[in-house]
């Protein structure tokens, strides 16, 4: 697994689909490659959309974490991740095939 000095944990607390996804665009986008984020949700849809969303934008979804009290999921970043819209990070951005 990843040193735990390479994890960078987010709380996204209970931010819907829309707000989590933009806060963890947002954050991805100032770590390098192959970090590992912990993201911690209380959103109920999260184990469904992040799949789709690292699918769609290049980077990994590693899964649900283990042994914590929260609902938490890794993804690793990508080293040329796809743009997502600026306000719909759901839905790719400008040039994107």
């Amino acid at each position: 697994m990843t040193d735990a000095r390479e994890v960078v944990t987010i709380d996204g607390g209970d931010l819907g689909c829309a707000r989590l996804l933009l806060l963890l665009r947002d954050r991805v986008a100032t770590l390098p490659a192959g970090t590992v984020v912990h993201l911690v949700t209380a959103d109920p849809v999260a184990p469904i959309d992040l799949p789709v969303w690292c699918h769609m934008t290049g980077h990994t979804y590693l899964g649900v974490v283990g042994g914590v009290d929260r609902p938490t999921y890794a993804v690793a970043v990508a080293a040329r991740p796809a743009a997502t819209d600026a306000r719909n990070p759901w839905r790719r951005g400008p040039g994107a095939s």
